[in-house]
């Protein structure tokens, strides 16, 4: 086990594909990125994150089977490779977001963030469960949970790292997901965005220091330094990237474009014995999941299995699934709820 090591959110422009290629095209940058910042920041550089969107960009306007054909990924697919070559070649661990088929659910696909080891291995893949306009495990719950069960719907990989776990994009905003993954061990969270900077706090980076705070743990946050290739400004996600402790203090933050300013030590040591330490700001000592067990399992928001039928799904689908549930709960009357 390493006691302290340097992580860094490495800050890359961002471009949509059109096609296939450009995913290779995309992986060539991004490795000599990784070559550039490992020359730079030397050996005790153990942690790479990327940004969100670095392969591909995301699918605005595209339907379910035109992404899968254009963007995304075999779990097992040769990308996969490349990246481990990476990984492999600078010894270290590389952490990004990808889309992804799945050969058990074939009409749909999954945002998937994931961890690739020094050896090259992916040794950790969570997919995305909270999404406006993709697919999610949730969604086709049942089939999902028989087919991987739990562990690998909350994943958390122990390596000499410390425990490393994997938050997309604006899943940052749910307390519920990091907290289950805190309980599991986490003790690094590896945040894969694409997002709006800015000057003053923007809701992502409030939520980071607030879901570091609350778990004790340390948040590597890699944003975009600009989308090309849609029709909407570039610098629209454009630095950020940031470093955050498990006491909410940020350590290191880039500005805008390619960057890899957004690199800190990360000292394990110290946050196990925070954590270890009985005091009122020892929150994860303080927990009381059961109480709130009860009260949440009574409660229906999104149901699961809206997609078990096997549809597939537009984006005109998503949006009706939200407004009926903004409709099923509308101020002046009760939640949806079940019974205990």
């Amino acid at each position: 086990m390493i006691d302290a090591y340097r992580a860094l959110a490495l800050q890359l422009a961002t471009r949509a594909v059109t096609s296939r290629e450009q995913i290779a095209e995309a992986i060539g940058r991004m490795a000599a990125q990784v070559a550039g910042a490992r020359a730079w920041l030397g050996p005790e550089l153990r942690l790479v994150v990327l940004p969100e969107y670095f392969l591909t960009g995301f699918p605005m306007g595209h339907d379910v089977p035109a992404w899968q054909k254009l963007a995304c990924l075999a779990p097992d697919g040769p990308e996969y490779e490349a990246m481990g070559e990476v990984a492999r070649r600078h010894g270290l661990f590389l952490s990004g977001n990808a889309y992804e088929t799945d050969p058990h659910f074939p009409g749909l696909y999954f945002q998937a963030s994931f961890i690739i080891d020094p050896s090259g291995e992916v040794v950790l893949r969570y997919r995305r469960l909270h999404s406006m306009f993709s697919p999610t495990p949730y969604d086709v719950w049942d089939a999902y949970l028989e087919v991987y069960g739990v562990e690998a719907v909350f994943p958390v990989a122990r390596t000499e790292l410390g425990a490393l776990a994997c938050v997309a994009s604006e899943e940052i905003l749910y307390p519920e997901l990091v907290r289950a993954l805190a309980l599991r061990g986490a003790e690094v969270l590896c945040h894969s965005t694409s997002e709006v900077s800015a000057p003053t706090l923007t809701p992502k980076a409030v939520a980071r220091r607030a879901r570091a705070l609350e778990n004790l743990a340390y948040v590597v946050s890699a944003n975009s330094g600009g989308l090309d290739g849609i029709p909407i400004s570039r610098d629209s996600t454009n630095g950020g990237s940031e470093v955050v402790d498990f006491e909410a203090r940020q350590l290191a933050v880039a500005g805008p474009g390619e960057s890899l300013v957004a690199s800190a030590e990360l000292d394990l040591a110290a946050l196990r014995r925070t954590r270890a330490r009985p005091a009122m700001t020892n929150l994860p000592a303080r927990l009381k999941p059961a109480l709130w067990a009860q009260e949440y399992g009574r409660h229906e928001v999104e149901p699961p299995n809206a997609l078990l039928d096997g549809q597939v799904p537009d984006r005109a689908w998503f949006v009706r699934r939200q407004q009926e549930i903004i409709a099923s709960r509308t101020p002046g009357t009760p939640s949806s709820h079940r019974e205990p």
